[in-house]
């Protein structure tokens, strides 16, 4: 099968995954008037206090298995930042599989950039 073709199709599928979670969570947070203890008023508040670092991986998980939009939402949007990253890592096996070096260093720098971006300058930013 064609790698090309394995990759396009990484991406259609998570950017439709994506789509089809954020709209869901949001269906579901106007349906039940709010999400994870919050009134629609309070999430859309432009002063609101809600942010991403109240919630973890397990509340998520947790907020799913109830039909929380708020999380379903989150994950959607996880699932949007993993979808680039995901081809930018298959690229690097690509790469690798037709032994072209510049390619597969660059797209490794790449790949080292979009981790420090996720994972580290966060850290960094909230401390």
């Amino acid at each position: 099968m064609d790698m090309d073709y394995i990759i396009s199709e990484v991406l259609r599928i998570g950017t439709a995954a994506s789509l089809i979670l954020i709209l869901g969570g949001a269906i579901l947070l106007f349906m039940n008037g709010g999400s994870d203890g919050f009134t629609i008023a309070q999430i859309a508040a432009s002063n609101s206090s809600i942010n991403t670092s109240g919630f973890t991986i397990h509340g998520m998980m947790n907020g799913i298995r109830e039909y929380q939009g708020l999380d379903i939402i989150l994950v959607g949007i996880v699932v949007l930042i993993a979808t680039p990253i995901v081809r930018v890592l298959m690229s690097i096996f690509l790469f690798m599989f037709e032994k072209n070096r510049l390619y597969t260093a660059i797209t490794l720098i790449v790949f080292i950039d979009l981790m420090v971006a996720v994972f580290v300058i966060p850290h960094l930013i909230a401390h």
